[in-house]
Parts: structure tokens; C-alpha cells; sequence
């Protein structure tokens, strides 16, 4: 477990596997004190093939976090994706327990509790149950409904889940790599946490997280989360496809992409030359960087398709208004941006890890938006237990002046 005011957020990616050690300053924004990050070769599409290998991974990401930070890493929060994941809107109804109506904590994880209840098959697990307004005696939009007065409660929740066997088999190589999970936390809502502002979720916005293996999707709204999912494609098909189309090793493809590619031919030249390695190494040759483009487009028109395909399908009739924001690795590639606005026929944006300080210089990039944002839930969290703590403090003082009063008079 991480110490003080220490936070930890491990991503465990497809391509990657990044460790990520922030603290809480006393002004309460978090700084990031360092990081560190390890090839991930047991993880396709978010799902663990290879147990040994993941540990390996996840070890050697903590080494060089705890040598750049100077602090131990024992555990943290935990990212997990994968096309297990799935997600419904569900509803909560109690009535108040108090006889004067007011509203406690208690009934809040009361009608929580509620909402909870859903018919699941026996292999399926719930990650989270995460509120999105409450309602007190028809009374609705209430965010925070304790010490409201009322005689009926009721909530309208997000709910994810994933399969009992990924969260186990990822939980199984966290703890064999020596660290302890505090929560696993959906991989889109991580990324919203990152880089969306609050105005944005407030509004509408949909996170487009396109990862190594798979692509989440987020869509916020008055807040919070109103619909998540996950494609099983990412940035690795675009790497098949140069490999095939260039007759090139993965590897080789793999560097292609990330220097010279680019989802747009009209933005490239023929005369832009890039040298590629061919199959075996032995010999080289030029492509033109308009080539790769060409390559390039078809897939990631195709992901954005799906992309597409999953908004309309989610049943939302909002506008979303914030558009789109796109992170991970694999929005880094040139003129996605445009191509998304293309084909989303909304305005969509970069997203950029916002609200932290600390080494943000070094980190600030859609490549760690996920994994940051796991400090920032975490963060949250601990404000949130901190303010409750206080809060029944509190309580418990004012009941114990009102005994010493009473016996008093």
C-alpha cells in the first residue's frame, strides 16, 4: 500500500505496462513523482494470455517508478478493460429509514445497494456502481440528497462489470508481482478523469481511449458516467496491417507508425521517403510516407466506424455538446484529429492529462491519460473518505454535547 499522501495507478496495457507514483501537495493538487513503464507482451486486448510474462511486466515498471520517485510501491489503483467489460443503466428506490426524513449516509448506501441488484450470469463480477443524479420524492438532478429532507429515495446508476476469470487472472499477477490492489477502476472512466473538464461532462462528451489492443469509450453526461464500452481493435491492427502492407516485421512497423504515420494522404508527399527494413533484415528499401498513409486510413476509418456504430447504438439522444476527446497511444497519430471530425461528424479534440503538477512536462501525453487519471480517481477517493471521516467526527460530538445537555437539564 502506498504511505501518506502517496497514490499509485497501474495501467496494464497491451503494448505497455506503466506505473505511475503521485502524492498529494497541500494545496490538494497531485504531483506526479515518477514513473515507469515496461513492454507488455502477456496482455492481448486487454485480457492476460500470459501470467508470466505480466508479472514480468509489472515488475519492471514498479522498479523504475520507485527508482525515479524514491518512494516504495507496495499497491494502488488498478486499470482493467478488455471486451469483457459491460455496462447498463440501473435504478435504486428506498424509502427514508429516519422518522423525521432527513436524509443519512446510511440511505444512500441503502438505495446504492439497490441498484446493485440486477440479474447477472454466475461468472460475471461488478466493477462499479457509479451514481449518476439522485431523486428525492420526484425531485431530480440532486447530486448530494444527505441531509435533504424526504420520504423516498431514489438513484439512477451506471453500472460496469467484466467476467470473474479476467478480474481474477489480472488480480493474480498484480499480487505476484508484489502489489496490492486498492480497486480496479474501467480503463475509459480513468481517461475521463484525465483529461475531460468538469464543463465537458457536465455538457456531454464521449472519451475515445484507442490503446494497443482495444479502444474504450466513455460517454459523460451531467457528470458523470452514462454509457461505457470496448472494441477489440487498437493501435496494434494499424501495426498489422503496415507489416503486411509493407512487407515489413511487426517491430519495424511498430516505429513506422509512430515516426512517419499519418491517417490522412493528403497531409503527407511522395516525395516525404521513409527507409523500411525488409522481412529477415537483409535488405532496406524507400517507401513514400503518402504509402503508409494510404494503409493507415482504411483502419483507422474503421475503428472511428465502430466507434460511430456503439454512440448510436447506446440509445443516448443527447447533442454532446463537448464533442470528442481522443487519447492513447494511438491518437497520436498525425491528422486523426481530422479524420475523426470527419467521420463522428462532431468536433473533436486531443486529450491532454489536465489538473496535476509535478513531472506533468515529462508524462503530459495521451499515452499515460489512463494511468494518471488512476491518480486522480484515487485522489478522489481519498477526499471523499477523508470528508466522511470528519463528518461522523462531527456526529459523534454533537450526539455526545446533546447527552451531556440533556443530563444536565
Amino acid at each position: 500500500m502506498a504511505r501518506g499522501n502517496t497514490i499509485v495507478g497501474l495501467d496494464v496495457g497491451s503494448t505497455k505496462v506503466a506505473v505511475i507514483v503521485g502524492e498529494i501537495g497541500l494545496d490538494e493538487q497531485l504531483q506526479i513523482l515518477g514513473f515507469g513503464t515496461a513492454s507488455s507482451t502477456g496482455i492481448r486486448r486487454g485480457a492476460v494470455i500470459d501470467i508470466e510474462n505480466t508479472v514480468r511486466s509489472i515488475e519492471e515498471a514498479i522498479e523504475k517508478a520507485e527508482q525515479m520517485s524514491g518512494r516504495p510501491i507496495e499497491g494502488g489503483y488498478v486499470g482493467i478493460t478488455g471486451t469483457t467489460i459491460s455496462s447498463l443503466n440501473n435504478r435504486g428506490v428506498v424509502a427514508v429509514s429516519n422518522p423525521e426524513q432527513e436524509i443519512a449516509q446510511e440511505d444512500v448506501e441503502r438505495v446504492l445497494q439497490a441498484a446493485r441488484v440486477i440479474a447477472l450470469p454466475p461468472d460475471r463480477r461488478i466493477l462499479h456502481v457509479i451514481p449518476r443524479q439522485f431523486i428525492v420524492d420526484g425531485n431530480d438532478n440532486i447530486l448530494d440528497p444527505v441531509g435533504m429532507l424526504g420520504s423516498r429515495l431514489e438513484v439512477e446508476t451506471h453500472i460496469v462489470t467484466s467476467t470473474h476469470a479476467a478480474i481474477q487472472n489480472l488480480l493474480k499477477c498484480c499480487e505476484r508481482a508484489g502489489f496490492h490492489v486498492q480497486e480496479f477502476v474501467l480503463n475509459a472512466y480513468a481517461s475521463g478523469e484525465a483529461v475531460l473538464l468538469p464543463a465537458e461532462k457536465e455538457l456531454g462528451v464521449v472519451v475515445v481511449d484507442i490503446g494497443g489492443g482495444t479502444t474504450d469509450i466513455a460517454l459523460f453526461e451531467q457528470g458523470s458516467l452514462w454509457f461505457t464500452c470496448v472494441l477489440p481493435v487498437g493501435g496494434d491492427y494499424i501495426t498489422s496491417d503496415l507489416a503486411v502492407g509493407l512487407r515489413t516485421p511487426l517491430t519495424q512497423a511498430e516505429i513506422v507508425k509512430k515516426d512517419h504515420g499519418c491517417t490522412l494522404p493528403a497531409l503527407t508527399s511522395d516525395s516525404e521517403y521513409v527507409e523500411i527494413s525488409s522481412v529477415g533484415g537483409k535488405d532496406t528499401r524507400r517507401v513514400s510516407r503518402r504509402t503508409i498513409a494510404n494503409i493507415i486510413q482504411p483502419r483507422v476509418q474503421e475503428i472511428l466506424g465502430l466507434v460511430k456504430n456503439q454512440l448510436e447504438r447506446s440509445g443516448y439522444q443527447g447533442l454532446l455538446p463537448g464533442g470528442i476527446v481522443l487519447t492513447g497511444g494511438a491518437a497520436l497519430t498525425d491528422g486523426i484529429v481530422e479524420l475523426a471530425t470527419e467521420e463522428l461528424q462532431r468536433p473533436v479534440r486531443m486529450g491532454y492529462p489536465e489538473a496535476v503538477g509535478g513531472l506533468v512536462d515529462v508524462i503530459s501525453s495521451p499515452v499515460f491519460a489512463a494511468g494518471i487519471g488512476l491518480l486522480l480517481y484515487g485522489a478522489k477517493k481519498r477526499s471523499y473518505i477523508r470528508e466522511e471521516t470528519e463528518l461522523l467526527s462531527w456526529k459523534g460530538l454533537i450526539s455526545k454535547a446533546k447527552k451531556i445537555f440533556k443530563d444536565l437539564f
